[in-house]
């Protein structure tokens, strides 16, 4: 039924050949990936999380050349899906603040949501100029888009954790979540300003002082927009939130099918994947190790510590988006800088594929070890905020930029 209404509204585009119909494929291929590990269930742990099985189904569709040959899809077809893809997540990124527990807990949100990011980003343009010979700049693109943690992993597994009542007594389930949507902006806004220094022409001051700019202007619109809709706000806020789900309900298989199909084994060479992999474990292990040194003095115990060191690894989401962004921009613009533009998305998909199922398995395996429980756990809920001042700005400054 829906093929036929997209013959209806797009015509010759749905048949077999056109480019809907190749999107229809690698849709319905990624629904079927991400079903299919759903129904890999180990007692006792949470499942894993569907978006490595949609990873995969878009990786296995791009290496069997009797199937990838009928579902390439255009570059400029993959880049507009990603972009809307990007607004959604800074969108849900922003619903997903809950400013009453920024504002208890401010400092380890503060502390979480900056500090890990940024001390990877530097870890990964360090590793990467020496090890992969990247340019600074390029170093520094590929470190914001390991910055980001994944929400996608980590507030499922949060939930788990706390209906079954670990780590609320500190407020630990709630603190990993509302710092992984601030996480996430801040990634994705130092990945927008460094692209813009690659890929823009004219002086480095010019280019810098343009994308502070562009920031600003986001943050402004997006508080003047938030405030508005808070002192004066709708009823139908949850079917805006609602509205945004269904939306990504229908991106998120696209994005990470796309994800997997970009990714060619025939195209990888062995010492690029070695040295992929050294990066992202390296810039993975000082991420743990700097928000293990960042929870210090917050009121954590040991264990505390180390639990959210190892639940602040996994990565996903963001990744997807951001890995083929550069390459989409490199083949746009300047076809010489496609070679670190693959590279990129080679580590971003190692990203996603080593840390996306081994965090979650590391929270729900090392949660009920490490984190003390409330034997009322019913008694708390995590608040599901409505659309206030802070969830819009992340989707203002993309706007703007």
């Amino acid at each position: 039924m829906i093929l036929c209404i997209l013959w209806l509204l797009s015509g010759p585009e749905v048949l077999p050949g056109g480019n809907l119909f190749r999107l229809v494929i690698i849709f319905y291929s990624a629904r079927l990936g991400g079903t299919l590990l759903k129904l890999i269930r180990i007692p006792t742990v949470p499942p894993l999380p569907p978006l490595l099985g949609v990873l995969l189904a878009g990786f296995i569709i791009r290496n069997i050349p009797s199937i990838s040959k009928h579902v390439r899809v255009p570059s400029k077809w993959s880049s507009t899906l990603r972009s809307s893809a990007l607004t959604i997540i800074l969108i849900r990124a922003g619903l997903g603040l809950d400013p009453q527990a920024l504002r208890q807990m401010k400092t380890g949100c503060f502390r979480l949501s900056f500090g890990p990011c940024i001390v990877e980003a530097c870890t990964a343009a360090v590793v990467s100029h020496f090890v992969m010979d990247f340019p600074w700049q390029w170093g520094f693109l590929l470190g914001f888009v390991l910055g980001a943690v994944s929400p996608a992993v980590v507030v499922p597994s949060m939930l788990h954790l706390q209906e079954a009542g670990y780590g609320i007594e500190k407020g630990i389930p709630t603190l990993l979540i509302a710092a992984s949507s601030m996480d996430d902006v801040v990634a994705i806004t130092g990945f927008n300003t460094v692209l813009n220094l690659i890929f823009s022409k004219g002086s480095i001051l010019n280019n810098v002082l343009s994308t502070l700019w562009d920031v600003f202007v986001g943050v402004l619109v997006g508080t003047v927009f938030g405030l508005f809709v808070q002192y004066f706000p709708s009823e139908d806020q949850t079917r805006v939130q609602k509205l945004i789900l269904n939306a990504w309900n229908i991106f998120e298989p696209l994005l990470f099918g796309l994800v997997g199909s970009e990714i060619s084994i025939s195209s990888l060479e062995r010492n690029s994947i070695g040295t992929c992999v050294i990066t992202l474990c390296l810039a993975v292990f000082v991420r743990i190790l700097s928000t293990f040194v960042l929870m210090c003095f917050a009121g954590f115990n040991f264990k505390e510590k180390i639990f959210i060191a190892l639940s602040w690894m996994p990565k996903a989401t963001v990744q997807a988006v951001l890995g083929p962004l550069a390459l989409e921009t490199a083949r746009l613009t300047a076809p010489h800088l496609e070679p670190y533009s693959k590279d990129v998305m080679t580590v971003a998909f190692l990203a996603i594929l080593i840390t996306a199922p081994n965090g979650a398995l590391l929270i729900s395996i090392l949660g009920p070890r490490m984190l003390s429980r409330r034997s009322n756990p019913s008694a708390v809920r995590l608040h599901l905020p409505g659309l206030r001042a802070t969830n819009v700005i992340a989707a203002s400054q993309l706007m703007s930029q």
